[in-house]
């Protein structure tokens, strides 16, 4: 009688690291889930950073948006194999798709996987550990960028409230300081129908909200001849969801149709996410971005009409080649005179292969830190306005599993943090909070039932 096989990762620790966008955690999510049919564990992620087990598997999903994002994949690789000799270390994502060879000759990797490939990890791994005695060289694990035309679906579960449901990959933009096209491949999606079925298991689970994430989510509907408004209408009916938000998305795929939707509907939270990157029209030329600030400006306006307390997220990188000083003077006007609550600023960072490159003068790092902290500086003062215009209000708070100092921490529905003293009956519920005060220190409100 033949017995039966175990599998090779059957009773195996895996430890979860993820870098970069809210995308790459739906993804992460989705091969947890795919180790744990096998009988992987999941031990620990980058929320603990010190494992209680010692990991046997530490899987890192990598970014590649800056330079310093791949020193930061960089440093993890080392500090993995220091910590943890025996581990197999596996590396996806971004980084591992633009740069799988150099990542392969860092000691302690035994599998890099590129973006397209993130679901063949487990029978990659099951074959790793088969074969792990024999010395064979780590070569990657790479699909070219042009021929990454299959979705993937996912759709984070690690928190009981809030979930990231990835509904477009990819993008056909080819920003002129942006590697994403080669990382992630073309503009694609899920079909409406498939992810209305995922965000249906999210409700049998208990989950409260859904983020919508991809690459370029505006563009969502180009691989299936769907789009973006037709599935945010299917998805307010979906019974169980009480919260969605609309996760980044650009200017001009930011329609007037889905502003007002948003203002309509009250499943959807008051809470845009939108990229600038630049106040100068010279530079938006330079980026090769498909808008200019009247645009931008157009929507921020009819946002505010419709949605007077909204909250308003703006990207902005500083230092872009060809950005000249009365340039970055154009961009601190133009975020002056405009509504919004909060920017995301990023240095401009070089990156092989995009034809930024050929664009001159370049920024000193002295000017473009100095441009950075400008930009900082104005986003940390508008953001202390909006919150405290809203203290003495009463607004709805999804209170999150997790628990800081002895307190509870949750959103509002205009994405304001708020803590109050625990209380484990408090998670997953959403109930209204009296915005008490603001500590601008920690960038959170206190508050009482």
């Amino acid at each position: 009688m033949l017995k039966p096989q175990i599998h090779p990762l059957l009773g195996k620790r895996a430890a979860f690291y993820t870098l970069g966008c809210r995308l790459n955690y739906a993804e992460t999510s989705t091969i947890a889930r795919q180790l744990g049919t096998v009988g992987v564990e999941r031990i620990s992620d980058e929320h603990h950073h010190v494992a209680t087990l010692v990991p046997d598997i530490c899987i890192i999903n990598s970014c590649s948006v800056t330079d310093t994002a791949d020193k930061k994949c960089r440093g993890l690789i080392n500090r993995l194999h220091r910590e943890y000799p025996h581990a197999l270390i596996v590396v996806t994502g971004c980084y591992a798709q633009l740069q799988g060879d150099q990542i392969a000759q860092i000691p302690g990797v035994d599998l890099v996987v590129g973006s397209g490939r993130k679901s063949e990890i487990v029978p990659l791994l099951t074959e790793l550990y088969r074969d792990r005695t024999k010395q064979k060289p780590h070569t990657p694990h790479i699909t070219p960028h042009k021929r990454l035309q299959h979705f993937e679906p996912s759709v984070s579960s690690d928190d009981r409230t809030r979930h990231f449901l990835k509904i477009q990959d990819g993008c056909n933009y080819y920003c002129s300081y942006c590697t994403i096209p080669i990382a992630r491949g073309i503009s694609r999606n899920g079909s409406i129908a498939s992810l209305i079925a995922q965000a249906e298991r999210v409700a049998e689970i208990g989950g409260k909200e859904i983020i919508l994430t991809g690459v370029n989510i505006g563009d969502f509907g180009r691989s299936t001849g769907e789009n973006l408004l037709d599935l945010l209408h299917q998805l307010s009916q979906v019974e169980g969801i009480a919260r969605y938000r609309i996760g980044s998305i650009e200017p001009e795929l930011l329609t007037p149709e889905i502003i007002r939707f948003v203002a309509e509907t009250p499943q959807f939270m008051p809470h845009f996410h939108i990229p600038l990157q630049s106040g100068s029209d010279h530079v938006l030329r330079l980026m090769r971005r498909h808008y200019d600030t009247a645009l931008f400006a157009k929507r921020l306006k009819l946002i505010y009409a419709l949605i007077p307390d909204a909250f308003v997220g703006i990207d902005v990188i500083a230092g872009m080649r060809g950005e000249l000083a009365k340039h970055h003077e154009a961009t601190l006007a133009f975020l002056m005179a405009q509504p919004w609550s909060q920017l995301h600023v990023f240095p401009y960072s070089e990156r092989q292969g995009t034809q930024a490159l050929k664009i001159r003068p370049a920024v000193s790092p002295t000017d473009k830190k100095l441009r950075v902290q400008s930009l900082l500086t104005l986003s940390i003062e508008r953001h202390n306005r909006y919150c405290i215009a809203c203290i003495g209000s009463t607004r709805p708070v999804l209170w999150e599993e997790k628990q800081h100092r002895g307190m509870i921490e949750g959103f509002t529905d205009n994405y304001i943090r708020v803590s109050q003293p625990y209380n484990p009956n408090l998670v997953g519920c959403i109930t209204p909070a009296h915005l008490d005060r603001w500590d601008d220190q920690r960038q959170i409100f206190t508050t009482r039932l």
